[in-house]
């Protein structure tokens, strides 16, 4: 993968700036999409990164059109990525009861899934003409089954899970590669406000090196930690009234708004 181009939407923050720094520290070049471009700016700065081997396109992952835009300017500008990873995502907790909330849900499924599309759009025909490329989605292990207060998110990432699917067997044939990464728990800004245990807890850097071998491998799907593949297997299994029981009183994702 050496001297790769590898375009990444989210990284401004987290996992998509940790991921943006360890393809960095591989070689490769960066196209960085996220809405705040001269803190991303800022940041590429301060840790030196080499002004001919990145670029930062602002964009609003949420609004088809701008993120639509954010890749056919890479193309101009640095030409067709080489892995395309569609990062951006928000974790928000909702009560159905609540109006309100049905907005968030709203932007949360524009943000982790039409986002998530409309990433992808702009290179999947350029790649195809290449014959090679690899398009990343970020799921998750919350994708693998509902947690209470939690249902948006949940459903938003089990809907990542099935898109990446469908995706990974419609270009089978065409020479790209679709990768799944279902994270369990990195210590990022969209964890840090949990009340609730987070297993296994990973930090980011350490994320992003595990992400960067299963891309590098070519892997289809997988959880990272390895731990909270099990966890989610084990989950997955439960029957439904165990499932509840367990989980019926655990604290809930904060809503918008919520202290």
């Amino acid at each position: 993968m050496a001297g790769k181009l590898i375009f990444i939407t989210g990284a401004s923050s987290g996992i998509g700036q940790a991921l943006a720094l360890r393809f960095y520290q591989a070689g490769h070049a960066l196209a960085l999409v996220a809405r705040r471009g001269d803190t991303l700016a800022q940041w590429a700065q301060a840790n030196q990164l080499d002004p001919l081997r990145w670029r930062v396109y602002e964009a609003d992952v949420s609004e088809i059109d701008s993120v639509v835009a954010a890749g056919r300017a890479c193309i101009r500008e640095q030409g067709v990525p080489d892995v395309v990873i569609a990062n951006a995502g928000i974790s928000i907790g909702m009560d159905t009861a609540v109006r309100g909330d049905l907005d968030v849900m709203t932007r949360l499924f524009a943000v982790n899934n039409i986002g998530m599309a409309a990433t992808f759009h702009p290179f999947i025909d350029l790649m195809r003409q290449r014959g090679t490329g690899v398009l990343v989605g970020i799921g998750s292990v919350n994708g693998i089954r509902g947690f209470p207060g939690h249902g948006a998110y949940c459903a938003s990432k089990a809907a990542v899970i099935g898109y990446c699917e469908s995706l990974r067997v419609e270009l089978r044939r065409s020479g790209l590669r679709v990768v799944t990464l279902c994270p369990g728990y990195i210590d990022t800004p969209l964890t840090q406000g949990n009340r609730y245990a987070m297993p296994f807890l990973m930090s980011a850097p350490r994320f992003a090196d595990a992400a960067f071998r299963a891309i590098e491998a070519g892997v289809s799907y997988t959880v990272i930690p390895w731990q909270m593949g099990i966890v989610a297997k084990l989950l997955r299994l439960l029957p439904n009234p165990v499932f509840d029981a367990v989980f019926a009183g655990r604290s809930r994702k904060r809503r918008s708004g919520e202290a």
